[in-house]
């Protein structure tokens, strides 16, 4: 049996706070070499400060970090340090002779799929966010440190770039530690899962997906333990109250122990609510755009492109950056106007348009007082109405946090405030511009979970996989020629596409390349399979409940020989059924895999 790796970086009890709020409370763990571990957690609950922590970079108030040897430590901050003034070489290459890097696979990989439009000799000053943040991962990549460190990697990335990047550091020997919010890349990239959670970090084996699994099960557990402490509780306060009230010294082990049971009760934690905010009705159309021509800096963004957004379509919009996808938003919003052609917008159409900054909160003002001001109190129909300040707390803003200023927000909490603004004037038609940045995973969480049920129209824009995938139900795309095609396939046909049928990005490539020949065809028999597998699985659901109802009725009628027999015999035929449908599943499955672009 080989020894297990070695620890390549420890905490040892390290405690860290600022001010009264501790953030790591004595925690002790370590990062083995292969590790590749993603970091989750509420904002503000010190998963930036876990990763400056384990870098060095910050020194915890009490315990220990050490690393092994000569260890070098890969560091990409959510803000860059790069020198504006140096080039893009410099910053990457540094002075390594061309002969070198030029020779080099893994250099010639990164160069070409994290900057194939980007001038090597290009200053780092005038670069855009998303080019900064290319050049920033560029230099790390290439350096083949130890251990990575990563803070929000796939910040100001595309989709193509973010699977690029997932699959690179997923075929790395690399040890890394990763803090995002992106729950696609957190399962494509990492097998294990740090939580963060009041200075605590529970540990999971695998990645999101293992991790919701595994924190389910705990809560399950959890409220199991709750139950028997509760039903210990009733039965402490039932003999306290039986005999004499005057009861003094006999008592007394009871009291303690009773109060032992409700010593660690954890206060509630803020849970986030959200509720349906659209009830304007919409028409028959939303948005048509007819012969739709726009241009900007030269390039032909759209193309006399005509599409149509109905009442209920959920749409989401890819395109590598710079390709026109916060356009084609600022068109719907009326915001801006093409070139040729025209946009008409339904008479009854309502639109919120949320921006990727952070607009419409007035320095000076309280967090209550920004939410007044757009709406007091908000009806949610039969009946029901909610105060700004009940609906400020559901959205994490507790308490004092309701009086804070706005200015003084981070800024995540900035931009759920933002988002709350936008949704409490009842909007039917919600245009989100990369609504994911600086949220937490349970704020997206509940973010899904509203417009999973909303019954207005939604267009979305956002380099967040998971979250296009869960709330939308069609992706179009700006292919790079002026066109805005729906791709039946999704976010997989638009990657698929994009890297030409290799299985590799194309450098630079700005087009997508069209579907194989026959692929119509396919596309129809995916479909069908893909409503059949809906159908099968529905019914397995159905059948496991079937099946649970029908083992509680075995234990309730162990003592009855007849009624066991009958009850056996009509589970044996459930799970026979339940097989034949899990087969057929199967090969459906097959079907809708063959079948995908």
């Amino acid at each position: 049996m080989p020894p297990p790796p070695v620890n390549l970086v420890n905490l040892e009890a390290a405690t860290l706070a600022y001010g009264t709020r501790t953030l790591l409370d004595a925690v002790s763990l370590g990062v083995a070499a292969g590790d590749r571990v993603g970091v989750v957690g509420r904002n503000g609950d010190g998963k930036s400060t876990l990763l400056r922590v384990l870098a060095r970079r910050e020194a915890p108030d009490s315990g220990r970090v050490t690393h092994t040897g000569d260890l070098r430590v890969g560091w990409l901050g959510q803000h860059d340090d790069l020198d504006p003034a140096a080039t893009v070489h410099d910053v990457v290459l540094g002075d390594r002779p061309e002969h070198d890097w030029a020779g080099d696979p893994l250099v010639r990989e990164v160069l070409a799929a994290l900057l194939p439009a980007v001038p090597r000799d290009a200053a780092v000053g005038p670069l855009s966010g998303g080019e900064r943040r290319r050049v920033a991962l560029a230099r790390l990549l290439v350096a083949r440190d130890d251990l990575l460190l990563l803070d929000e990697p796939t910040n100001h990335l595309d989709v193509e770039a973010i699977d690029w990047l997932a699959r690179h550091l997923a075929s790395r020997s690399t040890a890394l530690v990763v803090v995002t919010h992106d729950r696609w890349f957190l399962d494509a990239v990492c097998t294990s899962t740090w939580e963060v959670q009041g200075g605590r970090v529970h540990t999971y084996e695998g990645g999101y997906s293992a991790y919701v699994l595994a924190r389910a099960e705990r809560a399950r557990l959890a409220a199991a333990d709750e139950a028997r402490r509760q039903n210990l509780l009733r039965k402490e306060l039932a003999w306290l109250r039986r005999g004499p009230p005057a009861r003094t010294s006999k008592p007394r082990f009871r009291i303690e122990a009773a109060n032992a049971l409700i010593a660690d009760e954890p206060p509630p934690r803020d849970q986030l609510e959200l509720e349906r905010f659209a009830s304007a009705r919409l028409g028959r159309s939303v948005y048509e755009l007819e012969s739709v021509t726009v241009s900007r800096g030269g390039r032909t963004l759209l193309d006399r492109v005509d599409r149509h957004l109905g009442p209920g379509d959920r749409v989401g919009l890819v395109g590598v950056n710079g390709a026109g996808k916060t356009t084609v938003l600022r068109l719907l919003a009326g915001e801006l106007q093409p070139d040729a052609g025209r946009v008409v917008t339904g008479r009854t159409v309502r639109v919120a348009h949320l921006t990727q900054e952070v607009a419409g909160l007035e320095p000076g003002t309280r967090v209550l007082e920004s939410v007044e001001r757009v709406r007091r109190v908000v009806d949610l129909g039969k009946g029901r109405q909610v105060t700004a300040s009940s609906l400020l707390e559901r959205f994490g803003f507790a308490g004092e946090r309701q009086w804070a200023r706005t200015e003084d927000l981070s800024g995540g909490e900035q931009r759920r405030l933002q988002l709350l603004r936008l949704l409490m004037d009842e909007p039917n038609v919600l245009l989100l511009d990369e609504p994911t940045n600086d949220l937490d995973i349970e704020t997206l969480t509940v973010l899904e979970d509203l417009l999973d049920g909303w019954p207005g129209s939604l267009v979305v824009v956002s380099h967040d996989r998971y979250f296009l995938e869960r709330v939308t139900d069609v992706t179009w795309a700006l292919v790079g020629d002026g066109r805005l095609v729906e791709l039946p396939g999704g976010v997989d046909e638009y990657l698929a596409r994009r890297r030409g049928g290799d299985g590799t990005a194309s450098a630079g490539a700005a087009v997508l390349a069209e579907p194989g020949a026959g692929s119509t065809g396919r596309q129809g028999d995916t479909r069908a399979a893909r409503k059949e597998l809906a159908r099968l699985e529905r019914e397995v659901d159905k059948l496991s409940r079937r099946e649970e109802r029908l083992h509680a009725d075995l234990a309730a009628n162990a003592t009855d020989h007849e009624r066991v027999l009958s009850l056996d015999t009509e589970l044996r035929g459930l799970r026979a059924e339940r097989e034949r449908l899990e087969e057929r599943w199967l090969e459906l499955a097959e079907l809708a895999d063959s079948g995908s672009p």
